[in-house]
């Protein structure tokens, strides 16, 4: 009996294994996630076929972004291509000043949560990725990395969005 529940669970894990390696290993060129329609405080997701223009940011090691300044316009939507040209992993993400440093203070406690939002990308070394974004309201926002110490030494940015 014991040997029967023992290959009855090792097979179950074989199938869970298996539909899991399936799962994460579809198609790159399968269905997209749909674009998100929520609304935060620094805007919305936006449709890269109606990006504006695309703006490239450089990561580095020495824990800055270049631009450290980025002027945008309400209602305009853009493409980051964020680049990763340093050694360790680095992130972009866009928010309120309060919400990152919120979020920073999160990740200290929390260093391997996994993200899944629009406002933000992880870049590897040598990589790159892209959020494509829509500035629904004029002011000041933010990007920075939050990989714990990365914040707190200075990887962030401004963006200033201004009403037209």
């Amino acid at each position: 009996m014991i040997r029967s529940l023992a290959a009855a669970g090792l097979a179950a894990c074989a199938i869970l294994a298996a539909a899991g390696a399936f799962a994460h290993d579809a198609p790159k060129g399968g269905a997209k996630k749909p674009i998100s329609t929520h609304v935060y405080p620094w805007g919305r997701e936006g449709d890269p076929a109606k990006s504006a223009r695309t703006i490239a940011v450089d990561m580095a090691d020495t824990m800055r972004f270049t631009p450290a300044r980025i002027d945008v316009k309400r209602g305009e939507t853009v493409t980051f291509v964020v680049r990763n040209t340093g050694a360790f992993m680095h992130e972009m993400v866009l928010g309120t000043e309060q919400a990152l440093r919120e979020h920073a203070e999160m990740m200290k406690r929390h260093h391997d949560m996994a993200h899944d939002e629009p406002f933000m990308v992880h870049v590897k070394p040598g990589g790159e990725e892209r959020i494509t974004w829509t500035f629904t309201r004029a002011g000041a926002f933010m990007y920075g990395c939050l990989v714990p110490g990365h914040w707190e030494a200075g990887m962030k940015g401004v963006i200033d969005v201004a009403a037209k």
